[in-house]
């Protein structure tokens, strides 16, 4: 019997929860009018639109006029940086990130500031602390970067302290939690957070960036009635970005210990198979990623063999995979940039799925290495 294919490439676009479809279906229903608009039908999208950014305001802790809803993850990402550089620029034009930020952050730091600081990271990606406050505390910085985690290694960062060290250099911090929102407690370190709804299970079309009230940000396009969005985003997609996340958040804690153990168990086998590297922190990690390098093996070729063995993986730059480029984030790490395999679980996967996965990556390598000629190297 022909076995299922098992999707192991959740990072940034997970399956739609049944809770995020039902709601999409109802708002389309509901919510397809202008919610600018005066009559009932707008009047009604309106309180559908308001309702869903204060749900997910309370879920991450903070206003609901600190929260905006964008297009999408980068959207928000390229917003934030843009406009925290304009509203701080009397104080200077520095942008300082890690080396491991998304592909979306380092590059709207360079836009701004094409001499952005790349603080180094350790071999688990984990940034440098004493690095980070030399560079935040350095004069002229107008907006710091630091992912809670990392989205290709898992990693998590060390927040509570970059932000300390952030306040008092009084600079805010930026944090990327697109890879946590959903799987992981975030916390209240941050003085901007984007979180992408596509990553915990939400339909595309809209991402979610949270500003304090105490961060000063002028928008750098034209004018609009929503800056942050300008022309405004789909009603029906915030409905559902919210009803998914009121589930992912009420089953979060069991669905990490499950998937926190897969991974663990993961780390072990994929550990036994020859010239292979598993990255991360093993233990102080988000609960569902996981990336494994594997010597004299081919990035595109073992995603092919893995794929015509019923499994899709990821590889390359999580952020720019389409291309299949090499990792920064491994490289900032000084870990092998080819022939590395990225997984997000997502929350339905089963323990006899990653079992299968695990049993065919050993046979996987071995014949994209013998393809290659690198056999008994």
């Amino acid at each position: 019997m022909t076995q299922t294919r098992v999707y192991l490439d959740a990072g940034g676009r997970a399956p739609v929860h049944p809770a995020a479809r039902e709601a999409l279906l109802t708002a389309l229903e509901d919510g397809w009018a202008d919610p600018r608009r005066l009559h009932s039908e707008g009047r009604r999208a309106r309180h559908l639109l308001d309702g869903s950014r204060a749900e997910i305001a309370g879920i991450l802790g903070c206003r609901v006029e600190e929260l905006h809803l964008t297009p999408g993850h980068t959207a928000s990402l390229h917003a934030a940086v843009q406009a925290v550089a304009a509203g701080r620029r009397r104080v200077g034009s520095s942008v300082v990130t890690s080396a491991v930020e998304r592909a979306a952050v380092l590059t709207a730091a360079r836009h701004v500031d094409r001499d952005a600081v790349a603080v180094p990271v350790d071999r688990d990606a984990r940034v440098d602390l004493e690095a980070w406050a030399g560079a935040v505390g350095a004069p002229g910085v107008a907006l710091a970067a630091l992912q809670h985690a990392n989205g290709e290694v898992g990693t998590r960062q060390p927040l509570r302290d970059a932000h300390e060290l952030c306040r008092a250099a009084g600079v805010p911090l930026l944090v990327d939690a697109g890879a946590s929102v959903g799987h992981d407690d975030v916390g209240a370190d941050w003085d901007l957070l984007a979180a992408d709804p596509g990553d915990w299970g939400a339909p595309a079309g809209v991402g979610v960036l949270a500003v304090r009230s105490r961060v000063r940000t002028r928008q750098p396009g034209p004018e609009d009635e929503d800056p942050w969005a300008p022309g405004g985003v789909g009603v029906p997609q915030a409905v559902a970005a919210a009803a998914a996340l009121r589930a992912v958040t009420a089953e979060r804690g069991r669905s990490a210990a499950r998937r926190h153990g897969l991974v663990a168990r993961l780390r072990s086998s994929l550990s036994a198979v020859p010239d292979v590297q598993v990255l991360g922190d093993p233990q102080d990690r988000l609960p569902h990623v996981l990336t494994f390098s594997c010597l004299y093996v081919d990035g595109e070729s073992l995603v092919d063999a893995l794929d015509r063995a019923g499994f899709a993986v990821g590889s390359g730059s999580a952020c720019t995979s389409s291309a299949l480029e090499p990792s920064h984030v491994l490289a900032a790490m000084g870990a092998l940039t080819h022939g590395n395999i990225r997984i997000a679980l997502p929350r339905e996967v089963t323990d006899a799925e990653v079992d299968r996965f695990a049993a065919a990556v050993g046979p996987a390598v071995a014949a994209v290495r013998a393809m290659l000629g690198a056999e008994g190297l």
